[in-house]
C-alpha cells in the first residue's frame, strides 16, 4: 500500500488518501504500508512531522519495515525536519 498523506492536494491514483496524521499512522501500524508521500501542515495542530517521527521511531525500534518515502510539502521548515526524521529512519534500517 502506498499512502498519500494531504488534507487538500488531490490524492494520485495508487495512493490511500490520508487528510490527517492519525489516518496515516494508523495504515502505518498494520505493517503493510510500502511508500508513503508526505504534506507537513495538514489544518490540524497535528502534522505529517507527526508521521515521520512515527516512522523514524519505528525503525529505530524496528517495528516498522523499511518503507520508500517522498514529500511534497510547501512549508520549508516543516520539510526539513521531516527529511531529517526520515533519514534518521534511512540510518536505523541500515543497522
Amino acid at each position: 500500500m502506498q499512502v498519500w498523506l494531504d488534507d487538500e492536494r488531490p490524492c494520485p491514483d495508487g495512493y490511500e488518501h490520508c487528510r490527517t496524521a492519525f489516518e496515516a499512522i494508523a495504515l502505518l501500524a498494520t505493517g503493510n504500508v510500502e511508500a508513503v508521500d508526505l504534506d507537513h501542515d495538514l489544518g490540524t495542530k497535528d502534522t505529517g512531522y507527526d508521521v515521520a517521527l512515527y516512522i523514524e521511531q519505528g525503525a529505530y525500534d524496528r517495528t516498522l519495515p523499511r518503507l520508500k518515502w517522498s514529500l511534497h510539502t510547501a512549508n520549508p521548515v516543516g520539510l526539513a525536519k521531516m527529511r531529517a526524521a526520515l533519514m534518521n529512519a534511512e540510518r536505523y534500517w541500515d543497522d
